[in-house]
């Protein structure tokens, strides 16, 4: 109220008195702004003091002759918080600049006060809320930045009141509704940006108006119809970027005509058709060209005088007509010197390949081509474009052999020539090609052997040669590409010779087929040691001997397959111990003995066993006979004392099972004792069972917000200290098994933590229900934005609130929270605490998306000594989550601090790729990990997850239009992968700890908010 009858009172006042009184408001408020500020790493706000005159404070300029501040520039100093309402009796602001940091709660109304400000910038926070009216009272602005919030609803039609708006970046937000008719009052708008938001409907013709208009981006959106006629006659676009959406209808013949400084033209992933307007030769200035993901047709016309063109992609349209013509274009691309991708691939593009694509640009990098009718041979002249990396000629019908001239190829990371009817040997120079990571020649005609030279692609992680006419034996220097992660197959040819033992050094394999060959001797019992396979093919060939047992060693096998050999012996017992086996085929060999019954062996529908008549046993399903009993039959008088036992055995036992009862009623009793197990939380008050069942409507559905294997959580309102509380309920399911220990275990563990980054313990529950059952519950301070799985993975809703998405920044505050809270579990609280189940489903976020790490039931404390007793430690009491548990948990070794490592790991790559680590796409070798390590640097568009990146220019990758990024994003992304790939090593020495990554996470949000 002080600040509010200052500024009354200067009404009435004399100039001198005004001004002094106006430095005490502007005092006041800053004041007031620092009070608004929860967390402030680098201490700038804390600085703000009477020391020095407010005028001098960081962040903070005032104007030289009244000492008012004109300025308040806070980006990107990591400050949490929210924006206060008096900061709107800044009265002389003209710049408010609070970008790149984490800001939550509302945009105040109060800032439409601000009648002197001309740039406001709001950018990379958290605010919520729709875009408060009052803004446009602002008549003096010049630039308004919204980008990269969690706004909602409409653009206020009010917005056209700004006429001296140059600038309008909403992009990145949870807008909905349709682009308001007013923007068209906004003559002096050069820039406007609304991308990725849910805007729908058409846009409107008044957008025709703002004829300084130089920047239009509407991507990824919902936006439907043409787009309006005289925007074709707007001179001033440079960009017009509207990728994403559903717009249709064809492109005017002559829209370029008129569009003379246009640089970049995006409209992929739409349902535009017709063809591609002859006018774009005119387009001289012209930068990036996506059209792809329409439905374009025709032939393409001549670009050859966009001699600026770097980017083009017609990728999946139905552009050509099969035809010899079809292809002619791509000799005036000759002409474009600074050309570095081209994609045509899957479209109808037919004729052979032109000779004239070896004089294309020196730049050129990527040239995807699959997908088409393309035939003949492939031009010897293509091996001139020295600077390839990628190549993708799949699924057209190529002949002939490869040209000897790929072998200059220095660069080339991935090849893709399947699905074609290539000839001839496997080129030896592919050992020059080092730099390979994907080889891909399945489905053609190729002969010969493989060559040993292919062992020098040391950076080789998929190598497949599916389906062709290769002879010989395997060459041991396959074996040697330790790199191999996702992929070796060699199926469906006629290789032969034994699979020899050093197969074990593919540790790192996940898929390995030689399936339908002609090989022969026994399965090497080294193919244990091939750690990481999830899918191995052996079936089809004249494999002998027995099974070896070491297979249950692979405790990731997925699917194994033996069938159609000539194995002998019984099937290992052990192989029903591999917890993830989903399929198993050993059909047609000649096993015998007994089929185990646990594991895969449970569900027949799983199993293949046919043709093998000596097997006997397993589950009722199989109809197999039963299995001989062993030994001789008994004699009479033998069975006669066998009867005798069971039945002096069965007297005993009924003897002595009353006194079995009363220990095990006593242990109940004493276990029923509402304090008795719960020493480990005397500290933490406790709350009766009755205050638990009033605060949440006797546990009605309605307050359940989730679910786990160990209870159920319920949203609930308790009193504390004579305040009503809403509070996080967690309700123990006893009847699970290990619930009890799994309670003891969050208690032991929650019992002396305390960090900003940890859920907090309101209190706890150890009672009796109504009903006289055991009843124990922990109480949590509720977190009102839920869990991040939520918001990395929201559920389709049926109501038209748009879903909620999480910007790179706030990703980057979500990862260094949980890293805070992992390092302080490691290293800061006495006894460290392992977590063992970290992932996004345990990690919770407040009101300002602050990140709390919860759910301790998986942890385990380490003592000064060992790590902790091997009965603490056995992983398989401890599952933790399937995805995120480490590899060695599986196999048995004890947890430890490198494990939590390792989930955190897999919890950044899933938060930075949109994709969790059970992915379906993950199959044949692939995981989550090795997909991001094949991926970078050179593809990073193709596997981030698109809500991050906040621009809409489109590189054509796999298949797929993908939006590019800011050098400083890519930057920050390129960082954040390398340590989450480092954490998530298989290997627990080779990763990364956690204070190097608490380091290397704040160099990054630095570097990234600077």
């Amino acid at each position: 109220m002080l600040v509010f009858f200052i500024i009354n009172s200067l009404l009435c006042v004399p100039t001198t008195t005004a001004s002094i009184l106006g430095n005490q408001t502007d005092h006041l408020v800053l004041l007031k702004f620092k009070e608004s500020i929860s967390n402030d790493p680098y201490k700038i706000i804390a600085s703000w003091n009477s020391s020095i005159h407010f005028c001098k404070w960081p962040g903070v300029t005032c104007d030289s002759m009244n000492q008012r501040v004109i300025e308040l520039n806070l980006e990107g100093k990591q400050l949490h918080g929210f924006i206060p309402p008096h900061i709107g009796n800044l009265s002389f602001l003209t710049r408010l600049n609070l970008g790149n940091n984490s800001f939550c709660g509302k945009i105040p109304q109060e800032l439409g006060r601000l009648l002197q400000l001309q740039n406001l910038s709001l950018t990379n926070n958290s605010l919520k809320g729709e875009i408060p009216a009052n803004l446009t009272r602002c008549s003096n602005l010049r630039e308004l930045h919204l980008f990269g919030n969690n706004l909602i609803g409409e653009i206020p039609m009010e917005i056209g009141y700004l006429q001296k708006l140059q600038e309008l970046t909403l992009a990145v937000n949870n807008l909905t509704g349709a682009i308001p008719s007013s923007i068209g009052n906004l003559s002096s708008l050069v820039s406007l940006s609304i991308g990725v938001n849910y805007f729908e409907g058409n846009i409107p013709r008044e957008i025709c108006l703002l004829r300084n208009l130089s920047l239009m981006s509407l991507h990824v959106n919902k936006l439907i119809g043409t787009f309006p006629s005289c925007l074709y006659n707007m001179s001033s676009l440079t960009i017009i970027s509207a990728a994403d959406n559903q717009f249709n209808g064809s492109l005017p013949p002559n829209m370029f005509h008129t569009l003379p400084n246009l640089r970049e033209f995006l409209v992929g992933g739409n349902h535009i058709s017709g063809s591609i307007p002859t006018s774009i030769a005119n387009a001289s200035l012209l930068q990036t060209l996506d059209v792809g993901t329409n439905h374009l047709e025709g032939q393409v016309p001549s670009l050859g005088k966009l001699q600026y063109l770097w980017f083009l992609s017609l990728y999946s349209n139905n552009l050509g007509e099969n035809t010899t013509k079809d292809l002619e274009f791509l000799k005036s691309l000759a002409n474009c010197s600074k050309l570095e991708v081209v994609s045509i691939s899957y479209n109808s593009f037919g004729g052979s390949l032109p000779n004239f694509m070896g004089n294309l640009s020196t730049k050129l990098s990527q040239l995807y081509l699959g997908g088409n009718h393309i035939s003949g041979k492939i031009p010897a002249e293509l091996g001139n474009l020295v600077s390839l990396t990628i190549l993708t000629m799949e699924i057209n019908h190529f002949e002939g052999v490869i040209p000897a001239t790929f072998g200059k190829f220095q660069k080339l990371q991935k090849l893709e020539l399947s699905r074609n009817k290539l000839t001839g040997d496997i080129p030896d120079f592919i050992g020059n090609l080092t730099q390979l990571y994907y080889l891909g020649m399945a489905e053609n005609m190729l002969e010969g052997k493989i060559p040993p030279n292919i062992g020098k692609c040391q950076n080789l992680q998929y190598l497949n040669l599916w389906k062709n006419n290769l002879v010989g034996s395997i060459p041991l220097e396959v074996f040697s590409l330790f790199s191999l992660t996702n992929l070796l197959d060699l199926s469906q040819n006629s290789l032969s010779g034994k699979l020899p033992d050093e197969v074990g050094r593919l540790k790192n394999i996940g898929k390995m087929s030689v399936a339908e060959n002609n090989l022969s001797g026994e399965i090497p019992e080294t193919i244990g040691d091939c750690i990481s396979l999830e899918y191995l093919c052996l079936q089809g060939n004249s494999f002998h001997g027995i099974i070896p047992s070491s297979l249950a060693s692979l405790k990731g096998l997925r699917v194994l397959d033996m069938s159609r050999n000539l194995l002998i012996g019984s099937i290992p017992k052990d192989l029903q111990n591999i917890s993830f086996l989903e399929y198993f085929n050993v059909s047609f060999n000649m096993l015998e003995g007994e089929v185990p019954f646990e594991g895969v062996f449970q569900n027949a529908s799983e199993l293949a066993l046919t043709g093998n008549n000596k097997l006997c046993g397993g589950v009722s399903q199989l109809h197999l006979p039963p299995c001989p009993i062993k030994g001789k039959k008994p004699a009479k008088h033998l069975n006669f004392l066998w009867i005798a036992m069971v039945v002096v055995s069965a007297v005993v036992f009924l003897l002595v099972l009353p006194f079995f009862v009363s220990i095990y009623r006593l242990r109940i009793r004493n276990h029923k004792n509402p304090s008795s197990d719960l020493p480990i939380i005397d500290q933490v008050d406790k709350v009766s069972y009755q205050n638990l069942h009033q605060g949440t409507d006797g546990f009605s559905v309605k307050n359940l917000i989730g679910s786990g294997s160990f209870g159920s959580v319920y949203k609930g309102t308790i009193e504390l200290e004579g305040e009503e509380n809403v509070v996080a309920i967690k309700v123990v399911n006893l009847q699970q098994k290990g619930a009890q220990k799994s309670f003891i275990a969050e208690c032991n563990a929650l019992k002396n933590i305390r960090h900003r980054n940890l859920v907090k313990t309101v209190t706890c529950c150890s009672s009796i229900d109504q009903r006289g059952q055991e009843f124990k519950a922990l109480v949590f301070e509720y977190m009102i934005n839920g869990s991040l799985e939520s918001w990395l993975h929201p559920e389709v809703e049926t109501s038209k609130e748009p879903a909620r998405s999480l910007n790179i920044d706030q990703r980057l505050n979500i990862i260094i929270d949980v890293a805070s809270a992992i390092h302080y579990l490691h290293y800061e609280c006495g006894q460290a605490i392992i977590h063992c189940d970290l992932k996004p489903n345990n990690v919770l976020l407040d009101d300002c998306l602050v990140a709390h790490v919860s759910d301790f039931g998986l942890a385990r404390r380490l003592t000064t000594t060992i790590a902790v007793s091997p009965k603490q430690t056995s992983t398989i009491e401890i599952k933790g989550t399937i995805g995120y548990a480490p590899p060695e948990y599986g196999m048995g070794s004890e947890v430890s601090t490198e494990g939590d490592v390792y989930s955190f790991g897999i919890l950044v790559l899933e938060m930075l790729t949109g994709r969790r680590p059970i992915d379906e796409m993950f199959e044949d070798g692939l995981n989550l990990h090795n997909y991001v390590k094949i991926s970078i640097p050179n593809h990073l568009p193709q596997i981030v997850d698109p809500i991050i990146l906040p621009k809409g220019i489109k590189v054509v990758a796999n298949g797929q239009n993908l939006p590019s990024m800011h050098p400083l994003v890519e930057k920050c992304l390129l960082s954040l992968f390398r340590i989450a790939l480092a954490c998530s090593k298989e290997l627990p020495k080779e990763r990364m700890s956690m204070v190097d990554v608490i380091r290397e996470l704040h160099l990054i949000k630095t570097s990234f908010s600077s």
